[in-house]
This record gives C-alpha cells, structure tokens and sequence, in this order.
C-alpha cells in the first residue's frame, strides 16, 4: 500500500512495510511515538518539492477544493502508475474519487487512513528526509499568508467590509461637521450676529466667513460666487447696523481656519458618499434599488455582513435596528414596533402614518429575497430589485389612493358597498305602563259566580267611569227585586269590595281621585239600599 502525504514543501509518497498493523486501529498511535518505530512502519518512497509560492498555493487551492492540481497528476504518473496493483491512500475521500476517475488508481479513505496520516504527521521531521525542520516551518508560514490573501483577493467586489467601514466613517463625519458649524456660528456670531440668520446653509455660511473676515470688509467684498444677490444685499445691510463686538485679528483667524476646516471634511464627505453609491451598487445592486444606499448600508453594517444580513428573515429585517424597543415591548407587554433602520427608506417616507406599518412589512419581505439574491446568486444586475420596487410602489398607490378596486386578486371584481340607511335613536313613548290598575283577568276571578253585570262596575279603568250607563239599571233592578236577594247581593259586593282592598294594598297601587269619587257614590248608594230594607 502506498500513502499520498500532502505537505507545505511538497507532495510525499510512502510505502507501508507491515499493513497488518492497520487493522489495529486503537493501538496505532504505539508505533508512531518514536522515529525509529515509525520507520518501521512506513519509507519515504519519493518526494516532489514545490518550486516556489505559486505552485504551493494553487496546489493547495486545489486541494481544499477536491481538485488534483498539475504537480499532484505529474507526481502521481510517474511513481503510483508504475504500480498500479497497489492501493492508494488518501486523507480526502472527494480527492480520491478524481484520481481513481482520471487515472485508474485505487484508493483508499478509511479511519486506518486517517489514523495513518495522523501518524506520519507527528514524525514528518524524521520520515522525509532532506528538508530541514527551520525550512519546511518557514514554507508552511508563507503558504498559510499566501492562501489567506489568495481568499481575501478572490472576490474584492464581494468584500462588504469597505462598506461597513465607509458608513461608519460617515456617521462619525456628520457628527463632527455638526459639532464644527455649530462651534463656528456661535464663535463668529460674537462678532457678526446677523448673518447667521440671514445665511441658513453650513457650507454657504463657512465660505462667506472665510472671505469676509472682519465685519468692516463686507461692503468690499463680493459674495456672488456664494450667496445669491438678494441674500447678499441683506449682509451688507445688516454689516452696517451689526450689534456684534469687536474682534481682534488672532481671533478672526482662527476662526477662518475652522472655516477651512468645515469645508475640507465637507468637501471629503461628499467623496466619500460617491464612493459609498458605487460600491453598494457593485456589491448589493438589487438592495439599494429597493431602500437606498445609505439604508442598505446600515443594515449590513448593523447585521455585521452582507451574507449575514442574508440569513434574517423579513421580519428581523423589518424590525433591525430597533431591539431596545423591542425587548422594552414584550417586557411591559406592549405593541412591538413596526419599523427599524427600514424607516428612512424613501418607500416608507413618502407613505401616510396609516399605511407606514404596511409597507413596512412589504418592503422588507422583497427586501429579504434582494439581499440573498445579491448575497448567493451570481449576477450582478439590478433587474429583480427594479421589478419588485416597481410592485411596490403600485402597491403604494392603491393603499394612499383607497381605490374601489381590489388589490389583491384579478383586480376586476369591484368591492360591494352596503347600501346606506339612515336608523333613527327616537323611542316612542309606550302608554300601557301608566295605569295603576289591576287587570281584569284577576277581577273575574271572583265575579265567575255571579252575573256579568256585577263585573261591569268593578273593571272600569278609565275615567269615563261617572258617565257610565251600567249604573243606572242596575239601581232600578234593585228596587224590584226582593228583599232576600238584596242583602244576598249586598253581602257578596261586600266580600268582593274586601277582596279588592286587600289586592290593592299588596300591588302599592294609588288609585286616582275619579275612582275614589265612584267609590263613595257606590257606597252610598248601597247604605240607603239597606235603609229602605
């Protein structure tokens, strides 16, 4: 059996002398704690020393990527093809299916190999002879620098650590400009008060400072290059009836050396913002079609890269950038925000407060797919993140304009509306509760045993009641009737007038004075009833 032993200095060919030993796999670390035991085990049959660098990185560029590299094929030819009945060993099973496919070789990848090659390794110094130890750590220092480079170099359009740090350095430079202007207007105003409401833009305001100087030299000093006419007309009018103090020449240069300071970082700014533009259009094309250079920006530099920015979802990418206020939400159980980074997109500024939450939420769904596609595809155009901003922005539009039509769907259905009826609140005033009286169901009850014309009286609930035409026969029948019947009759009104009197103080019913009046006139007429008996 012979062994492929791939080093720094070269490739490394070996013979194994005693393969029963590679049936113990556990106890083969044994034979390989001294040189004098590993010798025992395999020899050095042949080695091929790498000419220079070059040759040693693109042959180990080709290993790791399962490849055989020119001098590993060459190597190879000339001494494994001579004994093409021995087996092969290898350390990388991938590398050892191209070899067997090109050159007919058989190879061998098993956990003897690997504990084989473990073996060699410990006692490289010993086994391959000349090549000193200082050499062959100082060819495996440039190799590893040289495959470090060579991966850094591999895609330089891809690398988004320029991005990173180009946003950051913005940021830092707004800061300071603003800290800078601030300082100069306030420092410049003890002298000319007035022009620092007259002139609103920072860099106007420096370099008009920085040729006028002193207050006096502003009627001598033509501002047009700066200013437009009507503005400058206001300076020079305010330099005549100026409130400030007097400075002294040290003082006035100094300030004009912050001036020149202002516009330098100014002018470096904007250079450093095209420089911005065309980087995340090399890097991420399609994400800065969809939210902007200086958004995409932050979200891999708040993300750390572009690929990690690829492996969030939409909703991490929606919410980026705003995780104190998250974690604040779901401690005190509030609503979690809508937005993050995501917000200063053009889409989402432009949209109404309403529907900001919406777009949001779809912006940062095609966004998603814009930064994998920029991340792992292999194109380099803008094509998907023109047509996605292309859906929002139609998306947009039905939203803000409220449209009839529906938005998801063939859009051809038009939405029903209800037709509008107008439902009044005014309740009628309902009449039955007012009467107090008992009802006449529970009156009958004890007038079933006599005449109905004894009920007659008693159910009366209106005060139609003194005009009521029953009364009247009812008195004349009682004069001809006997005297039997009368008091039979008197005795039972009685019981049924009782009867009553007691129902209506358990309902707390009032009767009304025309009731009470038909009562009394009822009660007399049956007291001189009983006289004329």
């Amino acid at each position: 059996m012979l062994v492929l032993f791939e080093t720094a200095a070269g490739y490394a060919i070996f013979k194994v002398l005693d393969e029963s030993k590679l049936q113990e796999v556990d106890s083969l670390w044994k034979e390989f704690e001294t040189p004098e035991k590993a010798n025992k085990v395999v020899k050095l049959k042949h080695f091929e020393k790498f000419q220079d660098t070059t040759e040693a990185l693109a042959a180990a560029t080709a290993m790791t990527e399962g490849k055989m590299g020119k001098s590993l094929k060459k190597v190879l030819k000339k001494v494994v093809a001579k004994e093409a009945h021995e087996q092969l060993a290898i350390s990388d099973a991938k590398l050892g299916g191209v070899i067997k496919e090109k050159l007919n070789l058989n190879c061998v990848h098993s956990p003897a190999v690997a504990e084989l090659m473990r073996g060699i390794r410990t006692q490289m110094e010993a086994l391959i002879t000349g090549l000193p130890p200082r050499e062959i750590s100082a060819m495996s220092l440039g190799l590893a620098h040289s495959l470090s480079r060579y991966k850094l170099k591999f895609s330089p359009d891809k690398v988004d650590t320029m991005i990173v740090q180009a946003i950051s350095l913005l940021d830092d430079l707004d800061k300071e400009l603003n800290n800078y202007i601030m300082r100069c207007r306030e420092w410049y105003g003890w002298h000319f008060p007035e022009v620092g409401k007259i002139i609103t833009d920072n860099l106007a305001y420096c370099k008009s400072v920085r040729k006028i100087g002193v207050r006096t030299n502003v009627a001598t000093t033509d501002l047009s290059e700066h200013l437009p006419e009507e503005v400058e007309a206001e300076v020079k009018l305010a330099a005549e009836i100026s409130m400030g103090t007097e400075v002294s020449e040290e003082d006035i240069g100094n300030i004009m050396h912050l001036c020149d300071q202002v516009i330098e970082i100014t002018e470096y700014r904007t250079q450093l913002y095209d420089y911005l533009k065309n980087r995340m259009m090399a890097i991420a094309p399609n994400l800065t079609v969809m939210v902007g250079e200086l958004v995409g920006a932050r979200l891999i530099s708040h993300a750390g890269s572009l690929l990690n920015l690829a492996k969030h979802p939409a909703s991490t990418v929606q919410i980026l950038g705003a995780e104190k206020a998250l974690f604040r939400a779901l401690k005190t159980r509030r609503d979690t925000p809508k937005y993050g980074l995501i917000y200063h997109a053009s889409l989402v500024g432009q949209t109404s407060a309403k529907n900001k939450g919406k777009i949001s939420r779809m912006l940062a769904a095609k966004a998603s797919l814009a930064i994998r596609y920029d991340a792992l595809g292999e194109d380099t155009n803008a094509e998907m993140g023109v047509e996605n901003r292309a859906k929002l922005e139609a998306r947009l539009r039905h939203l803000e304009e409220k449209g009839i039509r529906r938005i998801s769907g063939t859009g051809k259905a038009m939405a029903k509306s209800d037709k509008y009826q107008h439902k009044s609140d005014v309740k009628v005033y309902d009449p039955s509760g007012d009467s107090t009286l008992p009802s006449g169901s529970r009156k009958r009850k004890f007038e079933e045993v006599e005449e109905e014309e004894l009920a007659t009286p008693v159910t009366v609930k209106t005060k139609k009641s003194k005009k009521d035409p029953v009364e009247e026969p009812e008195v004349s029948t009682a004069a001809e009737e006997t005297p039997k019947k009368k008091k039979k009759k008197a005795k039972k009104a009685e019981a049924v007038e009782e009867a009553m009197d007691v129902k209506d103080e358990e309902e707390e019913a009032t009767v009304s004075p025309t009731e009470e009046s038909s009562k009394k006139k009822k009660k007399k007429k049956k007291v001189k009833e009983e006289e004329g008996e």
